[in-house]
């Protein structure tokens, strides 16, 4: 579109591993390929709906090759800003998408790219349509639970990070003769708990796509027993349930209350039924922290050029995904429709199935 001279690119949401090679190469393809000014926004939208606003004008020297080696996202993000009900210093809610929109305007952006996950997604096509500001998407969730895409910016690494938490636990296990629990992200979806856990051995995955129960677990721990073995390996997801079907909560001092403490839990129960030594291990933000992987550098970078190329052909109101090994995009209200969670006879549960991991429902 020859009437696009500045866009503007922000991180909206939970942060994760690969943010910033989106970033980087958002600023490689639209300055050195198309001649357009990037300007980074702080904060999410936030740095839209502050006054004065908080931005910087990109350049290739601000995104060189060690931001591509960096955990997080060097322009900062919230996930707790829902400009149409955003918290105020009262406690009450207040509707300030026209703030974020007036920002947009006032830069004079052409054109804005961010990425997000489901919810985050939702909210910017919301003020999008609302304000008629051409809107591209990027996909990034360690959770990687969008339907539209095969896997997500930050997935790749969080299922690294909780594969080499295994590798260094299972020989303390094999030492002390343990059972060792690793409680994983995954807000509604098992992915990391699965992957990972075919990846570094585990005995047990417990996901909340699989309704457990504490006989199949034990049965599995005496089997490992009754072969010799010394220790086991269990992870669970952070939505699994107790075997009362009661999400396990905790309260923050901010007020919110989020999944934690499954963990905890299961490591009591399979000491009482078992007899066993039990430690507990929580990843929690270590799986979203660290340098990203190899692949989420580059499908991060793969998402980025095509982002900025949907910009140039005029492409709005589009999500970037993977599919067949390979790029496409699709209407951002189709990748926000449908919910990606483990498939409970898709071919990994197959594949840990056929390893003899115990999945808590046999």
């Amino acid at each position: 579109m020859s009437n696009i001279k500045k866009i503007g690119v922000l991180t909206s949401g939970g942060d994760c591993s690969g943010l910033n090679a989106v970033i980087r190469a958002v600023v490689h393809r639209a300055i050195l390929h198309y001649g357009w000014e990037v300007y980074g926004i702080y904060d999410g939208t936030k740095g839209l709906m502050d006054r004065p606003m908080r931005y910087k004008k990109l350049t290739i020297a601000d995104v060189d090759t060690n931001i591509l080696r960096q955990g997080g996202t060097f322009l900062g993000t919230v996930n707790s800003g829902d400009p149409f009900a955003y918290p105020m210093p009262d406690g009450s809610k207040k509707d300030r998408s026209n703030e974020v929109i007036d920002g947009y305007n006032q830069l004079g952006l052409n054109a804005l790219i961010s990425m997000g996950g489901d919810g985050s997604m939702a909210i910017l096509r919301r003020m999008a349509q609302q304000g008629g500001i051409n809107f591209v998407g990027v996909p990034k969730t360690i959770d990687n639970d969008l339907g539209a895409t095969e896997t997500a910016v930050g997935y790749d690494t969080a299922v690294n990070v909780a594969t080499e938490a295994l590798d260094r636990l299972q020989p303390t296990a094999a030492s002390h003769h343990r059972v060792m629990i690793l409680e994983v992200m995954g807000r509604d979806a098992g992915h990391i708990a699965l992957a990972s856990g075919i990846a570094g051995g585990a005995d047990v995955i417990l996901m909340p796509e699989i309704p457990w129960n504490m006989a199949a677990v034990k049965a599995k721990i005496d089997s490992l027993r009754g072969n010799g073995r010394n220790f086991a390996l269990v992870v669970v997801s952070e939505a699994v349930k107790t075997e009362k079907n009661e999400p396990v909560m905790h309260k923050f001092a901010d007020g919110q209350v989020r999944y934690g403490g499954i963990g905890q839990y299961l490591g009591t129960r399979i000491a009482q039924e078992t007899g066993a030594e039990t430690r507990v291990t929580v990843l929690g933000h270590v799986q979203r922290g660290g340098q990203p992987s190899p692949h989420d550098r580059v499908l991060a970078s793969s998402f980025g050029v095509h982002a900025v190329d949907l910009v140039a052909q005029g492409k709005f109101d589009r999500i970037v995904v993977w599919r067949n090994r390979g790029l496409t995009d699709v209407p951002i209200t189709e990748a926000i429709a449908s919910y990606r969670a483990v498939e409970v006879d898709g071919a990994m549960v197959q594949t840990a199935r056929g390893l003899g991991i115990c999945l808590g429902d046999r």
